[in-house]
């Protein structure tokens, strides 16, 4: 049997040892299952993600819920930045385990099990320190964080006073709404393409935006090429997407 832990809210702690653990999460191709990791012989690699899940709010402090899985129990495992391309291989879970214990530098690796873990299967839940661990990727300590817009985390703890000592060359500070305008008046109609799309860069940087003066740039002009209008219409919705005002895109892609 395959021992592995999973990280959970300490709030769920007695319908887990009820119920075992559901599979609330989603993994490479949309499965649903459960991420857990090899209990290695170092604590610190055996609970890396504690600091990263803790990052993203839990109800109290995270423990540690070790699970006993069946060794020809088919699992995902790879490095957490393989998952967007469908790189995480399909094992068996002693393979997994065995994979895992046998590399270098272990952090960031995750295996996902496409299912839900039974009561049966909880081998034991301990709490564990909540310092453990690295945060936001594997040796980001020392490393001073990007600032740019696709980057940064809007509304996260320090992340103001971030910007402010770290502006990025691209993405400083957006010019005030009426210099904005101001461009896209000076530059005529139907407008010179470079500026109208500098400027609806600029506009998806802001919470809100004047989205009556901006909807003319929505039909470009038909004498453009055809690539233009295409090029317009993104700088809009990008522009609109990201606006305060109860849309579901209004958080930036990390």
């Amino acid at each position: 049997m395959a021992m592995f832990v999973h990280l959970a809210s300490s709030a769920d702690d007695r319908r887990i040892r009820r119920s075992g653990l559901r599979a609330d999460s989603r993994g490479q191709g949309g499965a649903r299952g459960v991420y857990c990791f090899p209990v290695l012989p170092s604590y610190t690699l055996t609970h890396q993600w504690l600091r990263e899940l803790a990052w993203f709010g839990t109800r109290g402090s995270l423990v540690a819920v070790h699970v006993r899985i069946d060794d020809a129990q088919p699992v995902l495992v790879g490095h957490y930045s393989e998952r967007r391309r469908d790189g995480q291989a399909t094992v068996p879970a002693a393979e997994a385990v065995r994979r895992v214990g046998a590399l270098a530098d272990p952090r960031g690796w995750e295996v996902f099990v496409p299912r839900a873990i039974t009561a049966a299967e909880v081998h034991r839940i301990r709490p564990v320190p909540q310092s453990v661990g690295w945060r936001h990727l594997p040796d980001a300590h020392g490393r001073r964080p990007c600032t740019c817009f696709g980057c940064r985390e809007r509304g996260a703890y320090g992340a103001r006073r971030l910007r402010e000592r770290h502006p990025h060359p691209l993405d400083g500070p957006p010019p005030p709404v009426p210099v904005l305008l101001a461009r896209l008046a000076a530059a005529g109609e139907p407008g010179e393409s470079a500026v109208v799309n500098e400027a609806l860069r600029w506009f998806g940087m802001r919470r809100r935006g004047p989205v009556a003066e901006l909807a003319r740039f929505a039909t470009p002009p038909r004498s453009r090429g055809a690539r233009e209008p295409g090029l317009r219409r993104r700088g809009l919705v990008d522009a609109r997407c990201r606006h305060s005002a109860g849309h579901p895109c209004q958080r930036p892609f990390p």
